[in-house]
């Protein structure tokens, strides 16, 4: 494909289009694209899965002192670079670019997470699963996992299974829809509602003890 006519598509004007409008074909044609070698289509794939993994490492890692914010950018910018080096072995499984995206930043997370176990002593020091600040128009089941109490909020997480853990972070924390969190973790839209239903009421039994 020529250059014009790739910056010509509707998926090379930009991810941002795609990401808004939901459009999984444009960011599929923009990965195939991307797969194939082409520096346009890679570039502005990686302008798309910047702001996911942003928003998936502020997520999990919270309470960071005032010295050390700029470690959830250094943490994004480790997935981006992960997801480059992956792309010549993408292929497509059916599921979205999305949860690629997010398996690779799931594992620098724990990576992070057993290094800082490994060095407690360090400048930032990753909790658990809990973003920096609560949302107020949230009900008080999700304002405990949006807790400026990070580690009150992490006790009560660490009671949950690991899938539910994971399911409340990409709901609530990330922001995803049900029916997105379903594409990521291979469930019905249906299902992430009963599974977030169980596991925001095991929460508020939690909390209530």
């Amino acid at each position: 494909m020529r250059d014009d006519e790739a910056q010509g598509s509707p998926a090379a004007t930009g991810p941002t289009g795609a990401a808004k409008g939901g459009s999984a074909g444009a960011v599929s044609a923009l990965v195939r694209r991307a797969v194939e070698g082409d520096e346009q289509a890679t570039h502005d794939l990686l302008a798309f899965v910047h702001p996911l993994a942003i928003r998936y490492c502020r997520a999990r890692l919270s309470r960071l002192p005032g010295d050390a914010r700029h470690f959830v950018e250094d943490l994004a910018q480790e997935v981006c670079v992960a997801v480059l080096m992956a792309l010549p072995r993408y292929r497509d499984t059916g599921r979205p670019f999305e949860a690629f995206v997010f398996a690779i930043a799931a594992h620098k997370v724990a990576d992070l997470q057993r290094a800082a176990m490994r060095h407690p002593g360090s400048t930032a020091v990753p909790s658990d699963e809990m973003p920096e600040r609560p949302d107020d128009s949230l009900g008080p089941e999700e304002r405990a996992l949006l807790s400026s109490d990070a580690a009150w909020a992490k006790k009560l997480l660490a009671n949950l299974p690991e899938n539910q853990r994971e399911l409340l972070v990409l709901r609530v924390a990330v922001g995803l829809t049900a029916e997105e969190t379903g594409q990521m973790l291979g469930m019905s839209p249906g299902a992430v509602r009963v599974a977030q239903h169980r596991a925001l009421s095991r929460l508020r039994a939690l909390a209530e003890q």
